[in-house]
């Protein structure tokens, strides 16, 4: 049965949202030291903003299985430091795409982000008429080559 939790009610995941984290956005390591180090620090940046209202972590499980996860961060990137909360790490395990889970983990993180009373979320993305279907607004061009977008709530 498909279910969203926080994931500080579902630890279990944190190993595997922090490793499909790192290989999805993570600048690429060397050594297998390396990359245990960045995990761990993954898990420790979870595990120490459970109570920052600005920061969330869903994650979307069928029984036992996790699909996919989504995010609330405080900031993202270097730039628009003056913009705040943000919609993050939206990810589906490629064996599960096409199923219409994104739309599921999208509807979950914005009516978190309502319940929190914020009333935007921004967001940086370098996909093409993808976040619009589920009522991004385009805002600019960023510096970096990625396009801003935000979700009126």
């Amino acid at each position: 049965m498909l279910q969203i939790f926080n994931i500080r009610e579902k630890q279990k995941y944190l190993r595997e949202v922090a490793e499909l984290t790192q290989k999805e956005w993570g600048i690429k390591t060397s050594s297998k030291k390396e990359f245990e180090e960045k995990i761990n620090k993954k898990i420790s940046k979870i595990i120490n903003n459970f109570d920052n209202p600005l920061y969330c972590k869903l994650v979307l499980l069928d029984d036992d299985i996790l699909i996919g996860f989504i995010s609330i961060f405080p900031t993202d990137g270097d730039e628009k430091q003056n913009l705040s909360p943000w919609y993050a790490t939206m990810y589906v395990k490629k064996e599960f795409r096409g199923k219409g889970y994104s739309k599921i983990l999208n509807t979950a993180i914005l009516e978190e982000a309502r319940k929190r009373g914020f009333t935007k979320l921004y967001l940086k993305t370098n996909l093409i008429n993808y976040y619009e279907k589920f009522g991004a607004t385009y805002l600019e061009n960023l510096n970096n080559g990625e396009k801003l977008y935000y979700f009126d709530l």
